[in-house]
């Protein structure tokens, strides 16, 4: 049987391939607070702004392409069970062949109705008012906003707590609830940390290895010793 690898991704696995990473250093994203387009109030407060900048994120996402980091871990299906469990919301993982991923914020390139039954639909092109599902509902971006549930997180738990190797990949780790996946990992599971400036405060309890390195470069040096 296959040894199980876990991966935690965050945005900067996809910061190579040229995506935004969630916000600047103001704390700003796109210019905007995050409240006003990554929140249930901000999307009533303005539902036009919100889904413009959504329909701005898509197309952006349309023109990038997987790195040498989310290829290399395609490579490690070949002896491993991968499963990639992702904050990320674009589809770069899928794009480079990966199998298994798990997407805890939400996905990019789906959108779902603003009232049940909530049916999730495949969209890759702009998302205008007045777009509405086949119940009459105006549509919203498949996404986990701030304030909201994460309906994938204890799957994502449950996944994580039965890997054989830990790899985390382009994420700080500050933001919860997914932060605290790290913590269902089994004691003693190597856990390897690919991250160019790493932020880890609460690493005293995990078997950890660090790699100063950014995606693209880090992440195909680790494969190559894992394989």
């Amino acid at each position: 049987m296959k040894k199980k690898i876990i991966v935690l991704t965050g945005a900067g696995m996809s910061a190579d391939s040229g995506l935004k990473t969630f916000r600047d250093a103001d704390g700003l994203w796109e210019g905007h607070d995050v409240m006003e387009v990554a929140s249930p109030q901000g999307f009533r407060a303005q539902p036009k702004l919100v889904l413009q900048f959504y329909n701005e994120r898509r197309r952006q996402l349309l023109q990038v392409e997987p790195n040498a980091g989310h290829k290399a871990l395609v490579e490690l299906e070949l002896k491993y069970d991968v499963q990639i469990i992702t904050q990320n919301v674009d589809d770069l993982h899928e794009r480079a062949g990966s199998s298994k991923v798990l997407h805890l914020h939400g996905e990019l390139f789906k959108v779902r109705s603003t009232a049940p039954p909530y049916t999730v639909y495949e969209w890759k092109k702009d998302l205008n008012l007045g777009d509405q599902c086949e119940m009459g509902n105006q549509l919203r971006p498949h996404i986990v906003w701030f304030g909201e549930e994460v309906p994938q997180l204890p799957k994502a738990a449950e996944l994580t707590s039965k890997a054989d190797i830990l790899i985390i990949v382009g994420t700080s780790l500050q933001v919860y609830p997914a932060a605290s996946l790290v913590y269902y990992a089994r004691p003693g599971a190597p856990t390897y940390l690919v991250d160019p400036k790493p932020a880890l405060t609460n690493s005293r309890d995990l078997n950890l290895k660090l790699i100063a390195s950014k995606a693209s470069e880090g992440v195909p040096k680790l494969v190559s010793s894992l394989l």
